[in-house]
């Protein structure tokens, strides 16, 4: 590109990833439009109203690893709106609510011989110092927890997760996936007896209205229910994309829609990139969200290995997040071919409401206020041994086209932070590039 020439960025979809280059290119003095299909912004940390409450249709929390959210919360003025919040966690076993994730709820466990308690316990403080997760990235996770925690622990603690979570891709997953989860969950804590957990005032909300302000005051453009339908190339180089049936041109591209999606939309893409795409697996989720009028336990987050409930967890937000009312998720994930996943959300919300019961035996159906469910197609990828190699490059070979979702977070945790960090380096190689 020539010294001087207009630099114009279309980047498809207005979830944090997007919102954040967008937010780096107009800074750099581009001419930035996003497209987003949905009627508003945000992606999986977009809001919904149940009952009256604006809630995230996703649960969300903060950290304290979590640093590029730290990073834009200063920077738009509003990193007082962070709170940090002791929380607790639950595992239910077989029938019984145990206290969960401290060394003394650990040693009281009925489930684990010592032997195993304290192999548990070593594994969890060793992925907390990891740097390099590289040599992780090519061996199994199943064989690495054995490893470490013995067969007993991971048949206990960890098996049913991943059956409930990932149903045939169980035994697939890479062992640096598991590992950085298990760290950024481990240096949240202010000492080994004590998690914590950090929240937004106002939810994700917060951070997605002060960004979007930004943008717009910027001179960004933000265009809602505006799906791009076709990415066109000519001879392969960029020309833009196509909306409304209407051709635009734009110099760069940033795509950070679901994979699948882009590659429907840019039928002409290499084949090798085609091909990288086509290997990567997704998981979906049916997410339920209940308002209720009394809490379930005290936890944040109770983890679940019980033969009568098919959900790895349950999420009480407002154990965080201090609502006047009960906010509980209970995410039902599981490949999108799965018969259930095409259940009407009546049917997950009927299933979630007799597990409350199990959880807490004075429970009454009452007490639901209201409740709803969201289903996502790609709430997790199936990230495998050697899925540094599986990745397709965030640089195409397409002059000006630059791509990412969320494998891309590999092998990092999903959240906020980790979306905008993608984004913020989606912009840097665009800027790069155009300056070459």
């Amino acid at each position: 590109m020539s010294e001087g020439a207009k630099r114009t960025a279309a980047v498809l979809g207005a979830g944090p990833m997007g919102l954040a280059a967008a937010y780096e290119l107009l800074q750099a003095g581009w001419e930035v439009d996003i497209y987003e299909r949905d009627d508003r912004i945000g992606g999986m940390s977009a809001s919904t109203e149940i009952d009256g409450l604006k809630i995230e249709r996703y649960y969300h929390f903060v950290c304290k690893p979590d640093e590029t959210t730290f990073h834009y919360l200063r920077e738009l003025g509003i990193i007082e709106k962070l709170r940090w919040v002791d929380t607790r966690m639950g595992f239910y076993y077989n029938g019984v609510l145990h206290e969960w994730g401290n060394p003394i709820a650990l040693l009281k466990f009925p489930g684990l011989d010592l032997i195993s308690k304290l192999r548990y316990g070593a594994h969890a403080f060793f992925a907390t110092k990891i740097s390099d997760w590289r040599a992780l990235d090519k061996v199994g996770c199943t064989p690495w927890l054995k490893k470490w925690v013995g067969e007993r622990a991971y048949e206990v603690l960890w098996k049913s997760l991943f059956e409930l979570k990932f149903f045939e891709y169980k035994d697939s997953l890479s062992a640096a996936w598991l590992g950085t989860r298990i760290q950024r969950v481990g240096l949240s804590r202010r000492s080994v007896f004590q998690e914590t957990l950090g929240y937004l005032e106002g939810g994700s909300d917060t951070l997605l209205d002060a960004i979007e302000a930004r943008i717009r005051g910027m001179g960004g453009r933000i265009h809602l229910k505006a799906a791009a339908e076709r990415v066109e190339l000519a001879d392969g180089a960029l020309r833009g994309i196509r909306v409304n049936g209407e051709s635009r041109p734009y110099n760069t591209v940033i795509s950070t829609i679901p994979l699948p999606y882009l590659v429907k939309l840019a039928p002409d893409l290499p084949q090798d990139e085609r091909d990288k795409v086509a290997a990567i697996v997704n998981i979906g989720v049916v997410c339920a969200i209940f308002k209720l009028r009394h809490p379930i336990s005290r936890n944040f987050w109770t983890n679940i290995n019980d033969p009568s409930i098919a959900i790895p967890g349950l999420i009480e937000y407002s154990n965080l997040n201090p609502l006047e009312n009960t906010i509980v998720y209970a995410p039902f994930y599981m490949p999108v071919t799965h018969p259930k996943y095409k259940l009407p959300k009546e049917a997950f919300i009927a299933e979630v409401t007799g597990y409350l019961k199990k959880l807490n035996p004075s429970f009454d159906p009452s007490w639901i206020m209201a409740a709803n469910a969201f289903r996502y197609e790609f709430a997790q990828t199936v990230c495998t041994p050697n899925f540094y190699e599986a990745l397709p490059p965030m640089k195409s070979k397409v002059r000006g086209l630059f791509l990412a979702d969320t494998s891309h977070y590999y092998p990092e945790d999903r959240s906020i932070s980790e979306s905008m960090r993608l984004g913020r380096r989606l912009a840097a190689l665009a800027a790069d590039d155009a300056s070459r």
